[in-house]
């Protein structure tokens, strides 16, 4: 038998938690959450999860062994997000995909202040912890923490802006190809795009996947051109108004956030005009204090942020093991569909 054929136990090293995963054919988070007995895990799958877990002599207890020994089994979460909006789903992932009770994730919030998140990084290396994840305030490239840490980082909805950083963020050129592919499958073809700040890059990502995908089907935005302006209710109202006066036959609006399809739903209703009857929107973030809320609730394109955790928890924790990654991933966003979308009748 080749020394690559012997069991990882049998090598004089114990079997991990990858090792595991790779014999079952599923991914470390998959089979994380097989032998922690988590939701989302199929019979047929967590059977063979453990089956594997039995031959290599690994048991659920020593999940976050081969991260913890001689660790501190915490992983510190420095995030710039004052209202928890993006970092919290992040923090949520992150910690399902850990899932073990040795394992911890300590939360720091840096303000957007480079002198209090050095200070947290300080506070964080103090405590002797394995890693770090770093969440943005707004997903656009943000300083690298640097190479002379002694731990591991990942960056999460915010991409670190050194090439060299392992980073995880949301596909906002997907994402607003998705949303203009179900305003078309409605059978929608008079569709306007009002968004947000043009400062933000994800703010032309999603224009820019959204002009494109109209294009492959030989149409162009109504009114003439992406509408850019605030991310607030106010400038959807305010948007909505003036896309009305340019565009009356109108019949769908995607919005690039659920605030701004706020707007456009209230200036759509003030202007007597039946949603989605005559038009149809969509907004983007799935912010579900303001999705479920609307008039009607509203369709949107959910940029997956505890996906993106999970995935940057994995990320780190093959990084914790010595398997250090590079480069930007990027996670899929995914349709949430409500009522204020339907097809024409």
């Amino acid at each position: 038998m080749s020394v690559e054929e012997v069991p990882p136990k049998r090598r004089g090293r114990s079997a991990t938690l990858r090792d595991v995963a790779t014999l079952a054919g599923v991914s470390i988070a998959t089979a994380s959450k097989a032998l922690n007995n988590r939701r989302h895990v199929g019979a047929e799958t967590r059977v063979r999860v453990q089956s594997a877990a039995d031959q290599l002599d690994f048991s659920p207890n020593a999940l976050a062994q081969g991260m913890v020994a001689q660790r501190s089994g915490t992983v510190g979460l420095i995030t710039s997000d004052l209202v928890g909006r993006f970092s919290i789903p992040v923090l949520r992932g992150a910690e399902d995909a850990f899932g073990s009770e040795r394992m911890s994730v300590l939360l720091c919030d840096a303000r957007e202040d480079r002198i209090r998140e050095q200070h947290h990084l300080r506070a964080l290396m103090s405590r002797r912890v394995d890693g770090l994840i770093v969440v943005g305030a707004r997903p656009d490239p943000r300083p690298s923490l640097g190479k002379g840490l002694e731990v591991p980082v990942v960056y999460a909805y915010a991409p670190s802006d050194d090439p060299t950083d392992m980073s995880v963020v949301a596909d906002d050129f997907a994402g607003g190809r998705l949303a203009i592919d179900h305003l078309l499958v409605c059978g929608r073809r008079r569709i306007a795009h009002i968004t947000g700040d043009p400062g933000y890059g994800a703010t032309h990502e999603r224009a820019r996947g959204a002009s494109e995908r109209l294009q492959e089907v030989g149409l162009q935005l109504a009114g003439g051109a992406v509408m850019f302006g605030e991310w607030s209710e106010a400038w959807g109202r305010g948007a909505t108004r003036l896309l009305l006066e340019r565009q009356p036959d109108l019949d769908a609006v995607f919005a690039g956030s659920d605030q701004i399809a706020r707007g456009v739903l209230d200036a759509l209703l003030e202007a007597g005009r039946q949603v989605p009857e005559e038009v149809a929107v969509i907004g983007f973030d799935n912010w579900e204090v303001l999705a479920t809320g609307s008039r009607p609730p509203l369709t949107t394109v959910d940029p997956s942020l505890e996906n993106i955790g999970r995935a940057a928890a994995m990320r780190l924790a093959a990084a914790i093991e010595g398997h250090v990654g590079s480069g930007i991933e990027v996670e899929p966003c995914r349709l949430v569909t409500r009522s204020s979308t339907a097809p024409l009748h």
